[in-house]
């Protein structure tokens, strides 16, 4: 039973209806209470103090690797992989993650199930079952996870970073492990991986280091019994939380520059200083503060000197890496061509801003504006999925007192000069280290980092090089931002006098179409408004495509220094390019919404080229062209598998072939083409009134269609655009070989698609159930059992209203075709599975559906994601839930079989199948050998995708039809 009961009243949003307790059980166990009874999703978080700081000496990545080896099976629920199959099968999920000082195990699951599947979760801490088997299997899982992340800057840097500290130091350990580390290093010592998993998990976990949060639907006393019964029983050794004393970096490490060379293309500086942690002052925020200033991005800023210089194209400022002991704070500029030849005048601009930042003092008004913001997005936060609830507030139980495990550091209110002049006193020359990243160092590097291969060089910088830095950096006029005027003071509600459940076509002209729905659930003053520009030439060919994204990131470019203001103030805004023209989308408080809307239509209607951003921005976009080669293979495979199904796509690989050659004067000659002829459709949804919809609408129509000499025409009939997708020959096995775009990447992987039926609401549920079935079995399968790779999963799969399975598998233990294979082998052993289910397995399946489809939206940016992709498909389906759950309660076990055997099944007469096969540097030798097969009966080889792509025919369109589509 719970010894401690402390009643602490916790600090939650003024919205926040949810109820709380915090008790402690007898063993120590520290746990929070969530009962909401609005909910349709349980969920838990355990957080355990133990993390890779913890890891032995030369078992480098055992706290993440005993991470991975929890969740198969326990003394009492011995099944291997039997927690996941449930949790998978009663509508849930489940992950974890290993930090530096903790690791976290969390799942959520349909309310009727929660009570097993706490149960299931609360034994991985009381009688883990570790078999020898799944240990050894489990090392490649491990391994093929670090395989994932070897070409992936972001681990490099971090690992870089850690390497060069002080070896003593925790900070210095490489985290994640590798076959390596695990397998090869242990076994030549003598020691038995798994005896050491075991002693670490006995000698480490304990009760005293754990914090629970449990979220259910009971009441507060339900949830404690449920709570009491399930984890009294963990050992509680009273093991106290670990400290770890002392700094990373001493003097040798500080006042450095390190050249390095990433994979991808661009240059990157970080400026890093030693600082001592905002969780020690949480409430007065210095951090926060500092990295207001330091990364604002309104004029005067650091940023919008870079920006007007030609020398950045994004900045980032704020705490990093951090814990109790030590902390990171770190400005992080991505450069051009041009600032990484200006690198010592960047590096002089930032000291010349901090010293702004000193000789003004610590300003008060500032202070107030951050809090207030802070204590307004606070209470007005958008509830989210209850999963990532509970973590996020597990994770702040060791940290925190418990008054404070909700709210966090999220909102500082106590003004405190000293403090954060304490944390700028940091940020001097004498303090920092600087990472310098770019290809150009390429053969200019002289050492490696061990674990990630990261060439790099390492040079002392004295604080009178940085001092002669700054005096040679331009004159410029760094001031600090004023006040905020997107700050939003009305938050009232507005009532509707009619009752909206769905979207409703309020408004539709020759120029544009409007959906509306006034928000009738959250009770929020938040509104979200999305803009679809139809454009037909601005996707008729891969120029068209380049010259309209260009457009696009200038656009957003443009808007930067005054919108900024807006984003800080929660106004959200987004341009962006599709398929068919482009989507300027404005989301948050609603008070101040429409200024910012009506400056981004403003700026698109008197749009002008120039040519100085233009340079900067074709150079971003051609790095991000020529960084697609450094995709993972996976979602190059994914790509792959998009260019052949969707028509009317172009590969990037034109349009890098495209750029150079452009030159402002295209982008000037093309815009007015681009928006000759347009359409509008739109979405306006939230705390917006009808009148309020229809006369925003009529606004744009009036800048755009109804000036003195209009930017824009209504389309001709014989205009309008659809996403239509390749329908695949039936009975056919379609299948596409491609090299591995970066030779140095020894992965490769599968895209393996069945193609299956046009939107119609009963073939939507008996695909939906499958893949709910077959899901967590096939990643027992091909993941636990067989080792293919890290990434393997079983997805439903949506284009444009086209419905799919997909299997997704990276691997370096086997090449695509291989892989193929064992996705085919998986099938036919799934099928004396399925066929054997017994008819409570059925309905327990279909209930389960059901759950999840009558999940309610938590927030209103989830209910306009949903309505929203019924209006862009076409399909306006917005009761879509409601029928296939009437459609769920009519399918019969024998349809689902039938469905089965007819669509799914290896050699089902109606099975249309794509293979996407991308063959990286270790299975180089079977992509010939594989291409070079005779072709089967049955089998399709796609030798050029255009080609392949013209002859097929396509699937109607939904938004071929007028009115309300009946599916």
């Amino acid at each position: 039973m719970a010894v401690g009961r402390e009643e602490v009243e916790i600090v939650k949003p003024r919205s926040d209806k949810r109820e709380y307790r915090r008790v402690v059980l007898e063993n120590s166990l520290e746990v929070l209470l969530i009962s909401d009874p609005d909910t349709d999703k349980c969920a838990a978080s355990m957080d355990v103090g133990v993390g890779y700081f913890c890891d032995p000496e030369g078992l480098e990545g055992l706290a993440h690797f005993l991470e991975h080896m929890l969740f198969y099976a326990s003394e009492r629920y011995p099944v291997e992989d039997g927690y996941s199959k449930f949790i998978t099968e009663h509508g849930g999920s489940r992950n974890a993650f290993t930090s530096s000082r903790n690791t976290n195990y969390h799942f959520d699951v349909n309310v009727d199930s929660f009570e097993e599947a706490l149960d299931r979760f609360a034994q991985f801490f009381i009688k883990p079952l570790m078999s020898p088997d799944a240990t050894m299997r489990e090392i490649k899982a491990v391994h093929s996870e670090y395989q994932k992340n070897l070409l992936l800057d972001s681990r490099r840097m971090n690992q870089l970073q850690k390497h060069i500290s002080e070896e003593s130091h925790p900070y210095h350990k490489f985290s994640t492990g590798n076959w390596d580390t695990l397998e090869i290093r242990p076994r030549a010592k003598g020691l038995d991986i798994r005896n050491e998993l075991i002693q670490f998990y006995k000698e480490k976990y304990s009760a005293s280091l754990m914090h629970l949060v449990v979220y259910s639907k009971e009441n507060l006393d339900e949830i404690l019994c449920l709570v009491e019964g399930k984890f009294q029983e963990i050992q509680n050794t009273d093991k106290s939380t670990s400290r770890f004393p002392g700094q990373p970096c001493s003097s040798e490490h500080l006042q450095i520059l390190v050249k390095t060379v990433p994979i991808k293309q661009g240059h990157k500086l970080r400026v890093i200083w030693p600082v001592t942690p905002e969780i020690q002052h949480y409430k007065e925020g210095p951090c926060q503060y500092l990295g207001h200033l330091i990364g604002h991005q309104g004029e005067g800023s650091l940023f919008y000197v870079l920006k007007t210089l030609g020398w950045a194209t994004s900045l980032f400022a704020g705490e990093g890496e951090s814990c109790w002991e030590f902390a990171f704070f770190t400005v992080q500029i991505d450069l051009t061509d041009a600032g990484h030849e200006h690198m010592q005048d960047v590096i002089g601009l930032l000291f010349k801003y901090i010293i702004l930042l000193q000789q003004s003092g610590v300003c008060k008004w500032i202070f107030d504006e951050l809090s207030a913001l802070c204590e307004t997005e606070f209470h007005y936060q958008d509830k989210i999925p209850p999963i990532d609830y509970v973590v996020c507030v597990a994770s702040n139980m060791e940290i925190y007192p418990p008054e404070h495990w909700i709210v966090g550091s999220s909102m500082p209110c106590e003004f405190n000069p000293g403090t954060i002049q304490m944390v700028l006193d940091k940020l001097s020359p004498d303090n920092v280290r600087i990472f310098w990243e770019s290809k150009s160092f390429e053969g200019a590097t002289d050492m490696v980092e061990p674990w990630y291969g990261t060439a790099y060089s390492m040079n002392r910088i004295s604080a009178s090089t940085i001092q002669e830095w700054m005096s040679y950096s331009p004159d410029e006029n760094l001031h600090l931002p004023g006040p905020n005027v997107f700050i939003p003071t009305d938050f009232s509600l507005k009532i509707s006098g009619e009752k909206i459940n769905l979207p409703v076509l309020l408004r539709k002209s020759s120029y544009s179409t409007l959906w509306f729905k006034p928000d009738t659930v959250f009770s929020t003053p938040k509104a979200y408004i999305i803009i679809d520009f139809s454009c037909p030439h601005a996707s008729n060919s891969s120029e068209a495509e380049v010259l309209t994204d260009l457009f696009t990131r200038l656009l957003m470019d443009y808007l930067n220094e005054f919108a900024y203001y807006a984003q800080v103030a929660g106004l959200y805004y987004g341009v962006h390019d599709t398929n068919t023209g482009f989507q300027v989308t404005v989301v948050g408080y609603n008070h101040k919404l429409r200024i910012l809307l009506e400056k981004i239509i403003e700026k698109i209607a008197t749009f002008k080229v120039r040519p100085e951003r233009f340079a900067v921005i074709k150079e971003v976009v051609t790095k991000d062209y020529q960084n697609l080669k450094f995709q993972q293979p996976y979602e190059h495979a994914m790509y792959c598998s998009s260019l052949i199904l969707q028509d009317n796509t172009w590969p990037w690989t034109e349009q890098l072939e495209v750029l150079p050659s452009l030159e402002n004067e295209d982008l000037t000659n093309f815009l007015p083409l681009m928006l000759s002829r347009t359409s509008l459709e739109l979405y306006v949804a939230g705390n917006i009134e009808r009148g309020e919809a229809e006369s925003i609408v009529q606004h744009i129509e009036n800048v755009l269609f109804h000036g003195p000499q209009p930017i824009c025409q209504p389309l001709y009939p014989s205009q309008h655009l659809t996403n239509r997708v390749v329908k695949l020959g039936t009975g056919l096995s379609h299948f596409y070989c491609t090299e591995g775009l970066n030779p140095s990447d020894q992965n490769s992987a599968l895209v393996h698609y069945i193609q299956v039926h046009q939107d119609d609401i009963m073939m939507n549920v008996k695909l939906q159930l499958f893949a709910l079935i077959a899901k967590q079995a096939a990643f027992h399968q091909l993941r636990s059992v067989e080792q293919l790779g890290y990434i393997t999963e079983l997805m439903q799969r949506n284009d444009y209203g086209i419905h799919g399975l997909q299997f997704l598998i990276q691997s370096t233990a086997k090449g695509p075709g291989n892989i193929d294979l064992r996705v085919e082998e998986f099938l036919k052993m799934f099928e004396s599975k399925l066929s054997r289910m017994t008819n409570e397995d059925f309905k327990s399946n279909v209930n389960a559906l059901i759950d999840m489809k009558l999940e309610k939206h938590k927030n209103l940016w989830e209910e306009c994601a949903f309505y929203w992709e019924e209006i862009s498909n076409g399909t306006k389906k917005f009761d879509r839930r409601e029928t296939e759950v009437a459609a769920l309660r009519q399918l019969t076990q024998q349809e689902l079989l039938d469905f089965f055997y007819e669509y799914v099944k290896v050699g089902a007469a109606r099975k249309k199948t794509l293979s996407i096969r991308v063959y990286g540097s270790l299975h180089a030798s079977e992509y010939t050998t594989d291409k070079n097969q005779p072709a089967q009966p049955s089998s399709v080889q796609i030798e050029d995708i255009f080609s392949f792509r013209r002859s097929q025919p396509l699937y109607g369109s939904f938004k071929g039809a007028y009115g309300q589509v009946k599916l």
